[in-house]
């Protein structure tokens, strides 16, 4: 099927430019983005549907890279159905398991959490709720995995790994593991900060961090307890390449001075936002807007730099597609606009001003999901929808 979105207004690719498109209008054909150009060059015609944006901001879908799922649109540790469908209504558009820890009775043995990461990895392949992609199945470091089970677990199509909630009696033996996961080809992303379930028992440590060197320093802002500011700054500049991940659920305050030290350094392409969530802290189909709000309207941040964040940096990161608006990219997008009474007129002003852009639509595989947000006000410049056909999941 053929989709064509039409009269954009500001733009951002997904790049660490954060630079607009090339043209004001994109079209897709069975879910990849073939063409960007003039509106003035659509024909609407030759198109299942067009989506007309008015003039409102068109971005990569928003990207999660920390969310507690564990099997369906269900998450146990708030006994809520249906949250990844809200979180589609937030603009996120693609959510990656933080593994999937929040099971009940998860097994800890190495059978078992090799069986939970392989199943929940299987189960989201052929399960999108309501058209939001998850990458599930992240296997949690446990005693006695070994680089022959990570090379089995790539295999079956596994490609995150999680350490920090592990039963190792010293934390030093996550080291080797962590090593062998990576080279088997996983990217592994460990707890920072204090404890965040009943049961942890200490903190990870930017000390531990630097010698265990995974990919990504999960929530390094705090997941809900943060580093100090002292291994903060240890973080930045010892870490090499490992990638900062700022939540929602964290400390802000360590939030905004992780984001001032990376850019110093001129190191955009370490952050990554995302909600560490669900959790005690709650189910938040906003986290991660109001991530990029906050971060640019008290913290450093541009809007085009907090979006890059949250898009095109971290697919680089995990290598999965999207997070970019270029031919051959998933077409997954994100529409946000000034909300209805925000002295802004764009959704740029309104992040910067501080105020939750509205959510003016949300594109998955090319199709329009819905062309107003349940939760978020209305657009000053709503999105209008025009096909002779019914799209399912559309209202």
């Amino acid at each position: 099927m053929s989709h064509a979105i039409v009269n954009i207004g500001d733009s951002h690719d997904g790049s660490l430019t954060g630079a607009p498109i090339l043209g004001d209008a994109v079209v897709s054909e069975d879910g990849v983005i073939t063409w960007i150009g003039s509106t003035a060059e659509v024909d609407e015609s030759a198109h299942d549907t067009v989506l007309d944006v008015a003039g409102a901001t068109l971005l990569p879908g928003l990207i999660d890279s920390h969310v507690h799922t564990t099997f369906g649109d269900y998450t146990p540790r708030q006994q809520t159905v249906g949250f990844i469908e809200s979180y589609l209504h937030g603009g996120t558009t693609r959510v990656l398991s933080a593994s999937e820890v929040h099971v009940p009775g998860r097994p800890t043995d190495v059978v078992g959490v090799k069986a939970l990461a392989v199943a929940a990895f299987k189960c989201y392949e052929h399960y999108r709720p309501s058209g939001m992609t998850v990458h599930g199945g992240s296997v949690i470091l446990e005693p006695g995995l070994t680089r022959s089970d990570f090379d089995d677990l790539f295999a079956a199509g596994v490609r995150m790994a999680k350490g920090g909630f592990g039963a190792f009696p010293d934390a030093d033996d996550y080291i080797p593991v962590v090593k062998d996961a990576r080279a088997a080809g996983l990217t592994v992303m460990c707890h920072s900060g204090g404890g965040s379930i009943p049961g942890s028992k200490s903190k990870i440590s930017a000390d531990l961090l630097l010698r265990m060197q995974p990919n990504v320093a999960g929530h390094i802002n705090g997941g809900p307890t943060s580093l100090s500011a002292e291994e903060n700054v240890r973080m930045v500049n010892e870490g090499g390449d490992i990638a900062m991940q700022l939540v929602h659920a964290g400390n802000l305050r360590s939030a905004i001075h992780l984001s001032e030290l990376l850019l110093e350094r001129g190191e955009l392409r370490r952050i990554l936002l995302a909600t560490d969530t669900p959790t005690g802290t709650g189910m938040i189909p906003l986290g991660m807007i109001r991530t990029i709000t906050e971060l640019t309207s008290l913290g450093p941040f541009s809007p085009q730099q907090a979006i890059s964040a949250a898009t095109g940096t971290v697919a680089t990161t995990y290598q999965i597609p999207g997070g970019f608006v270029r031919e051959g990219e998933a077409a997954d997008f994100t529409v946000l606009d000034a909300p209805i009474g925000s002295v802004a007129s764009t959704a740029f002003e309104a992040i910067e001003q501080g105020d939750i852009p509205a959510v003016a639509s949300v594109i998955t595989d090319g199709i329009v999901r819905f062309t107003k947000s349940r939760n978020t006000p209305p657009a000053q410049k709503p999105s209008q929808l025009r096909s002779a056909r019914h799209i399912e999941g559309v209202h």
